[in-house]
């Protein structure tokens, strides 16, 4: 019996980008293709099969600990990026000044997409969804370079807007313009989750 549940939401791709050097800046240069290896897309910083672990995982593992990396794309809903712009007060949200990876348009409350999700892209290549990417203050640096006084707006106005983490199930080309499925698992939520909110 299939785990995983074809859905009619689907979504087309509006921007593809790459982190050259986040060391550098957490900006992200604009694509109009990418090929997404097992190992993420190259040249990205975020790319690899394994990655030191983050504040994100800190509960798990101490800060710098190499874990498989589950976090090759950062991946955000083009609407869910049109409301924190107006959160902000910003006419727009450049994929770029967040480090995006992928924009996709068309799939409802996409955050909150249930984790181990798939994106299938037309042409095969399929992602994985980890979790939620929370919202940092990261892209404010980059954010104040373009619209100087915003950066700061950023954090905030993302909460549970900011899209998801994801890693390469399988390998494929993609190209803005593509039309994306979504996969859902077969699961209902678990009963206790608001227990273990409740304990933190």
């Amino acid at each position: 019996m299939p785990a995983l549940i074809p859905t009619s939401f689907g979504a087309t791709v509006t921007w593809l980008g790459r982190v050259e050097d986040h060391a550098d800046s957490l900006r992200a240069t604009a694509l109009n293709s990418m090929f997404a290896s097992f190992a993420g897309v190259d040249g990205e910083h975020h790319a690899g099969l394994t990655r030191a672990s983050c504040s994100r995982v800190v509960s798990q593992y101490p800060k710098g600990t190499q874990i498989r990396n589950t976090r090759q794309f950062s991946i955000v809903s083009a609407e869910e990026l049109e409301q924190i712009a107006k959160n902000a007060g910003l006419d727009a949200i450049d994929p770029g000044w967040i480090g995006a990876s992928m924009v996709i348009r068309g799939i409802p409350d996409f955050t909150h997409v249930p984790p181990s999700s798939r994106l299938q892209i037309a042409g095969g290549a399929t992602l994985t969804i980890d979790m939620e990417n929370r919202p940092c203050h990261l892209p404010a640096k980059v954010i104040d370079q373009d619209a100087p006084g915003y950066g700061k707006a950023f954090k905030a106005a993302a909460i549970n807007l900011r899209g998801v983490t994801a890693w390469v199930e399988r390998e494929g080309q993609i190209t803005v313009g593509d039309e994306v499925g979504l996969h859902i698992p077969d699961q209902d939520p678990w009963r206790h989750l608001q227990t273990v909110r409740n304990q933190g």
